[in-house]
């Protein structure tokens, strides 16, 4: 319908795509998909037509802040999802 996305989402799922590149242990998609749902659920909505343009209008201070909450997130969303792994719920 509208062509608008979080832009917390790519800051999310760029740090989750550099996290497995670094990963000496395999992480699963299951696990990496609901690390990125709790993260995500945690931060603020931040809804932009643009991703390129919303970047290219904060300061480098502003951009930093918003990757920091993005792995302040993430950190924390791993200890939930390792708390209660996906693959050990019953259906």
């Amino acid at each position: 319908m509208f062509d608008i996305s979080n832009y917390y989402e790519q800051l999310v799922t760029d740090q989750l795509w550099q996290l497995k590149k670094q990963s000496e242990e395999t992480l699963s998609q299951s696990f990496l998909i609901d690390v990125a749902c709790v993260a995500l659920n945690s931060l603020p909505a931040c809804y932009v037509r643009n991703i390129v343009d919303k970047g290219a209008g904060m300061t480098e201070t502003e951009h930093q802040d918003m990757r920091d909450a993005a792995i302040s997130a993430i950190d924390h969303a791993i200890l939930v999802v390792n708390r209660n792994p996906h693959d050990s719920r019953e259906a």
